[in-house]
């Protein structure tokens, strides 16, 4: 087996040789290169048509591979501008939200210059259905006023959205003003008189409160605003609460009684409130 395969090297490779013998005469001979070369022109044509038709695939591929490259680099780059745009972006509504805020504070306490206040920032919110409450982040031993049990909790606007129930070493609980347990006395638009606005069970999911035991004699529009009266001492006079949204009678037919929107929604969209500590009543 082995001498079989040296002889057809042998022979393969005198084949090769007498070829290559011959075509040199040939070009030597003829002015176009000779028979044999033409022959191996003609035979070689096709295989030289694949060999560049392989080369520009080959090269497409690469052009192809180089843009996608360039591509793909020009992409992250603008990722990362729009990534630096973004926060950028952020950081820029952040400082509004906080000028607006500090410029709305500003305004309430030249108003209200009797109020001393604490600034807190909402940490959650209860997931109970049966209480409207939140958890900010101030407690007696991280104040710096000394904040107490009933104290008003308002926006920077001055708008009421709660008040504290209990504190500890580092977090208070606020009642919402559309809690149960809220209840306030309120003026309502230019009527003279304090009544009771307060939360309801039934409209709490609603997003309301109630102004109830309304005297018929008593005129009431939708749109009218509600305050606070400042009646007990505990609460300081005129903290905007909500604003009359209707006026209805009792299922019983005795008495009337008034639907309240909050002027704040009371939901996780709070994030800065402020504690009023202590208040001149005089004023």
């Amino acid at each position: 087996m082995k001498a079989f395969l040296t002889r057809k090297t042998i022979i393969i490779a005198a084949i090769a040789v007498l070829i290559a013998i011959i075509t040199i005469v040939s070009v030597n001979v003829f002015d176009n290169g000779g028979p044999v070369t033409a022959v191996a022109n003609t035979v070689s044509r096709p295989f030289k048509s694949l060999v560049s038709t392989v080369a520009r695939t080959f090269e497409s591929i690469y052009s192809s591979i180089y843009r996608y490259d360039d591509l793909q680099k020009r992409y992250d780059r603008a990722i990362n501008e729009l990534n630096t745009m973004t926060r950028a972006h952020r950081e820029a509504e952040e400082l509004l939200r906080e000028n607006n805020m500090f410029r709305a504070l500003l305004g309430f306490s030249e108003r209200h210059g009797g109020f001393v206040l604490e600034e807190a920032r909402v940490e959650n919110w209860s997931s109970n259905n049966f209480v409207s409450s939140f958890t900010i982040n101030k407690g007696f031993a991280n104040s710096d006023k000394q904040i107490a049990r009933g104290n008003s909790v308002i926006t920077e606007y001055g708008v009421l959205i709660g008040q504290i129930k209990e504190i500890n070493a580092m977090t208070s609980t606020v009642v919402s003003v559309l809690d149960t347990t809220f209840s306030a006395g309120a003026f309502v638009g230019d009527q003279d008189g304090s009544v009771t606005v307060k939360g309801d069970f039934s409209l709490m999911s609603q997003g309301l409160l109630m102004l109830d035991h309304l005297e018929d004699e008593r005129i009431i529009l939708p749109g009218d605003t509600v305050v606070t009266s400042g009646a007990g001492g505990v609460l300081p006079v005129g903290l905007v609460i909500g604003e009359v949204k209707e006026v209805l009678r009792h299922s019983t037919g005795v008495g009337r009684y008034a639907t309240v929107t909050p002027t704040r929604a009371i939901d996780i969209s709070i994030i800065d409130v402020y504690i009023i500590t202590s208040f001149d009543i005089s004023r």
